[in-house]
């Protein structure tokens, strides 16, 4: 009787491992998650878990087990990035005027607003012109905001740059006045007046392990290939670029999307992420969707001009972080990934993320480890199989002999 109850208790306790088994074992990695002690908390993905799970991520499932029962964690997958809000602020041209000092349009707003942005679009294509910027709230005592800021327009056959944008504090006037200092009378189109605002994303520098800078004299043109040791998020590439004077140039930013071994080397296939200019009158940042990748392509076409000193460069990529909901704390958690095969799941807290809690705390994953429930069985093919090799040859001698059979009797 006893020896009977031990054996139904070993059977139980297999069936229970086989069925907790049975949601798991289709992914190669597994992760720990400790410091579970309410239902929601936030975690940041390991650098280092990149290279191992789905591009998409589809494959990432979080389980919690407990004895007999194996609980899906329903989780929000979230990057950090910057949220820029613009809000334009209603204004009208109130007075155009002259003098030896330049060309003055005046702004005037119903009511005090706050601003920071003034976007000018001018008729003329071609210019270069400093512009002075003051503010006022009685059109009578002006403050000034900007003093000798450039702007400029390039168009020809081989640009198309232009930089009129006017960005200074925040600052609070019912009037603003603009002088524009030119030889000649500048055909205002419009002035865009807005503020814009900037919530900081959540970003982590990353470091690259190697800067190979080229300089092409036959395409005209400078390439930096910049690899990383592992693959990372990047939306965020900052270059030191010098000159002796002002320049603005065409840049491309590409990233590697897979390699492949030829006669010279390992060759790699790109796709874009950014293109646009690298000017002496801007900030020389890039900022683009955060991409995971381990290995950039830098291009800036010099045309006929000298190449820019380019010595360093800084890159940032925003953090991935699962937001998850534990409905039983006390139960034994894991991160799991490694599923090729694995399609995005599907959670309703998707449709009810305003009321998850905004104050989350952090909880910790593991180093990765081989998941030990893993038994995916890759099948060979039929014809690997030396039985149906066999089969089939005596099947083939024996239809050869009845035909030969057939033929002689004819």
């Amino acid at each position: 009787m006893m020896l009977k109850l031990k054996i139904n208790l070993f059977t139980l306790l297999l069936l229970c491992v086989t069925i907790a088994n049975a949601q798991t074992n289709t992914y190669k990695f597994k992760r720990s998650i400790t410091g579970v002690n309410s239902v929601w908390h936030k975690m940041a993905l390991p650098n280092d878990l990149y290279k191992k799970a789905n591009a998409g991520f589809e494959d990432l499932r979080i389980f919690g087990i407990n004895g007999k029962d194996t609980l899906e964690v329903p989780y929000l997958l979230k990057q950090r990035a910057d949220k820029v809000t613009t809000n334009d602020i209603a204004f009208k041209q109130i007075n155009q005027s002259t003098n030896p000092n330049g060309y003055y349009y005046t702004f005037q707003s119903p009511g005090i607003n706050l601003i920071n942005q003034i976007n000018l679009a001018f008729k003329q294509e071609n210019f270069d012109w400093k512009v002075n910027l003051e503010g006022s709230n009685d059109n009578k005592e002006w403050f000034s905001l900007l003093t000798d800021y450039r702007i400029l327009s390039i168009k020809n056959n081989d640009t198309d740059y232009h930089f009129t944008k006017l960005n200074f504090p925040d600052s609070k006037y019912q009037y603003f006045r603009i002088a524009v200092k030119s030889p000649v009378q500048p055909e205002l189109l419009e002035a865009k007046i807005s503020k814009t605002d900037t919530v900081k994303g959540t970003y982590q520098e990353v470091k690259y392990q190697s800067f190979d800078l080229k300089n092409d004299v036959s395409k005209k043109e400078t390439i930096i290939n910049v690899t990383l040791a592992n693959p990372v998020p990047l939306s965020n590439l900052r270059l030191n670029a010098q000159s002796d004077f002002d320049f603005y140039r065409s840049i491309k930013i590409e990233y590697a999307t897979d390699g492949f071994k030829t006669d010279k080397g390992i060759q790699y296939n790109y796709a874009n992420l950014y293109e646009g200019t690298i000017s002496s009158l801007e900030e020389p940042a890039f900022n683009f969707a955060n991409t995971i990748t381990s290995r950039l392509k830098i291009t800036i076409q010099n045309n006929d001009n000298k190449p820019l000193r380019l010595n360093t460069l800084q890159l940032k990529g925003n953090i991935y972080e699962i937001i998850a909901r534990f409905d039983e704390p006390k139960d034994e958690y894991a991160l799991y990934y490694g599923n090729e095969k694995a399609t995005g799941p599907l959670y309703e807290i998707e449709k009810f993320e305003s009321k998850i809690p905004n104050n989350l705390t952090s909880v910790n994953i593991g180093t990765e480890q081989r998941n030990p429930a893993y038994s995916i069985k890759t099948e060979k093919p039929l014809f690997e199989n030396k039985a149906w090799l066999w089969v089939l040859m005596a099947v083939i001698i024996a239809l050869l002999g009845w035909f030969s059979f057939k033929m002689l009797r004819n």
